[in-house]
């Protein structure tokens, strides 16, 4: 063991054994992984996203690593939530493999996140929270157990959940990175090959301290988005989605929650009511009859309005003042990803080594 802590399946006597912790997402991730080994076998793909419908029946899926917005922006009131983290997409449309959700509570606030505020009440449960003996009130900024602190509660607490949680094929694919170099578009749609290449780098970018106590951005990459759980090859589940999102005529969107007008420290966060305005116009259909124009380097389609979206931040490269440092930044980034994926270079994605080529052509070029 390289650790005190340890989650071991055995797939083939059923049994999952967890040491050295109480957390109860171990028995949660547990069951995922066992599910991304078991649906494909079936030719079901099984999925690390959030999922809503819209009132005519139109679905998306929000994939997205942690801090990228996936639980906020899948939580919306105008549409019924499936599920708010994994899924499995069949032949009869799309399922959530929980009944439940489990919710990150550090600084839960009332105004900010009234659905779970309001779903934490007899029936759920909390975990690593600290609590006044008398009161019972809990203090969600209180971290001194651990900054992952929890609530677990049955899907039917949250009031417009779908029940139950199933829903037909999706119309829209969302990919969701929190670009903390400020150089991805706001939003951008993704070819076929693209998108297999973003799903299986699965980027974000942290902000990290450094030893001297600077704050600069990380990149991270996280396969499918959500490496730790997957079974096969992250080859595998991307040949499966390309496939089903071909027959049933999904669009993919990119889209960047994180920095604009530069890196983190001199750039600003996008603005989220921007964010929602993007995600309502992918939702609305609307964005998909935009005029596009193709960027440097990544090669993505980036539109050229949104409404209720200032036109300028569309395309990055206008919010930068310092056009020498973007230019830098980009090809600083496009390097972070290549070689990532190199690892996945010499992998044949289905039965030919001709969608392999065109996945590595749809990365960025420079």
């Amino acid at each position: 063991m390289t650790s005190s802590t340890s989650i071991d399946l055995n797939l083939a006597r059923r049994e999952m054994v967890i040491l050295g912790t109480q957390y109860a997402g171990e028995m949660k991730k547990g069951l995922f992984s066992v599910m991304h080994y078991l649906m494909p076998k079936r030719g079901i793909l099984s999925l690390h996203s959030g999922c809503n419908m819209g009132k005519d029946g139109d679905v998306a899926l929000f994939f997205g690593l942690s801090g990228t917005g996936k639980t906020t922006l899948s939580t919306d009131h105008n549409r019924y939530l499936i599920g708010d983290d994994e899924h499995c997409w069949s032949d009869s449309g799309v399922s959530n493999i929980e009944g439940g959700c489990y919710a990150k509570c550090i600084d839960l606030a009332r105004e900010k996140e009234p659905d779970i505020w309001n779903a934490i009440k007899f029936g759920t449960v909390l975990e690593n929270v600290v609590f006044d003996e008398h009161s019972r009130e809990v203090d969600y900024a209180d971290k001194s157990v651990t900054e992952n602190t929890r609530a677990a509660y049955p899907i039917e607490y949250i009031p417009n959940a779908k029940i139950p949680c199933v829903g037909p094929h999706p119309k829209n694919v969302i990919l969701l990175a929190c670009d903390a170099f400020g150089v991805l578009p706001p939003v951008s749609k993704l070819n076929l090959a693209q998108t297999m290449y973003h799903f299986i780098s699965g980027y974000t970018a942290l902000v990290a301290g450094t030893e001297d106590g600077i704050k600069e951005p990380q990149a991270t990459f996280s396969s499918c988005f959500g490496a730790a759980f997957i079974m096969l090859h992250p080859t595998k589940y991307a040949a499966m989605l390309a496939e089903k999102m071909q027959k049933h005529g999904a669009t993919a969107w990119l889209v960047n929650t994180g920095w604009s007008g530069g890196s983190y420290g001199s750039g600003n966060r996008i603005k989220l009511s921007y964010t929602r305005k993007i995600i309502d116009a992918i939702h609305s259909g609307s964005l998909l009859n935009a005029e596009y124009k193709k960027t440097e380097v990544f090669g993505l389609q980036i539109p050229t309005e949104v409404e209720g979206v200032p036109s300028e931040i569309l395309d990055p490269i206008n919010t930068w003042s310092d056009k020498k440092a973007y230019d830098d930044t980009l090809l600083k980034l496009a390097g972070l990803f290549k070689s990532n994926f190199a690892v996945f270079a010499d992998h044949n994605v289905g039965q030919d080594a001709k969608l392999t080529a065109e996945i590595l052509a749809a990365g960025p070029n420079f």
